[in-house]
């Protein structure tokens, strides 16, 4: 009966490559394809979150630099005629469409002393600001919501490869009928680098996503900031323009 033991442990298939790289190679197909789904997801949301944080300086800095320009007291038609018809960021864009408007209306004259062509114009002028600060942000959002899905599901997606797993090794032993150790490893180590792939992709995806949330949030207040005060301007103007 020893004799009979002995061979049947003799016979037990070694553990084999225990290293990451062995793990992946002798997984399960429904386990491999969970550890490349994630391995690609979080690929992605780096390059996401170093496109977004490189494209939201560059942001801050022209944003900065368009301010000083505006605020200083020059003429705001010949910053108009320089910033042209093609805005760069969304700062620019706001002003293009409300000096647009502006000059537009002033080509015909501001010939009304009722207040209309003042409380027309106004208005023209918070739509087209208004429009164009939603499809800005709308650009600005892009990718994000890759982000939140990936933060959100990841780990569960690592957990289905963790259960799948065990439910390997469970199997092993069942045909094998040995509660060895080295028959429950590869399934049980594999399991948990499904649970590793996962965490990895979704912790930086949920740091990065309330990160540039918060970023996203005070340039859409810098917007708003801009285009109240600048509706203010303009209506100050026309109104001395009626006058």
């Amino acid at each position: 009966m020893a004799a009979v033991e002995s061979t049947n442990l003799g016979s037990i298939p070694a553990s084999g490559d225990l290293s990451i790289w062995g793990l992946v190679m002798q997984a399960d197909l429904v386990v491999q394809v969970v550890m490349i789904a994630l391995v690609l997801s979080s690929i992605w949301c780096w390059a996401i979150i170093f496109d977004k944080v490189r494209y939201f300086r560059r942001l801050s800095r022209q944003a900065e630099e368009f301010e000083e320009a505006f605020w200083s007291g020059g003429s705001l038609e010949e910053l108009y005629e320089r910033v042209g018809n093609t805005p760069e960021h969304p700062l620019t864009a706001l002003f293009v469409v409300a000096m647009r408007e502006w000059t537009h209306t002033a080509k015909r004259g501001f010939n009304s002393r009722d207040g209309s062509a003042h409380f027309n114009l106004q208005g023209r002028i918070d739509r087209v600001m208004n429009v164009t600060l939603a499809r800005e942000m709308e650009s600005l959002e892009r990718h994000m919501g890759f982000l939140a899905t990936v933060g959100s599901t990841a780990p569960f997606v690592g957990l289905f490869g963790t259960v799948w797993g065990i439910m390997n090794s469970f199997q092993a032993i069942a045909i094998t009928k040995n509660t060895s150790l080295a028959v429950v490893a590869p399934g049980i180590a594999e399991a948990l680098l499904a649970t590793a792939l996962g965490l990895v992709a979704a912790i930086p995806a949920v740091v990065a996503y309330n990160k540039l949330s918060n970023d996203l949030d005070r340039y859409a207040g810098r917007l708003e900031s801009f285009a109240g005060e600048f509706t203010a301007l303009l209506s100050r103007q026309l109104s001395e323009e009626v006058k």
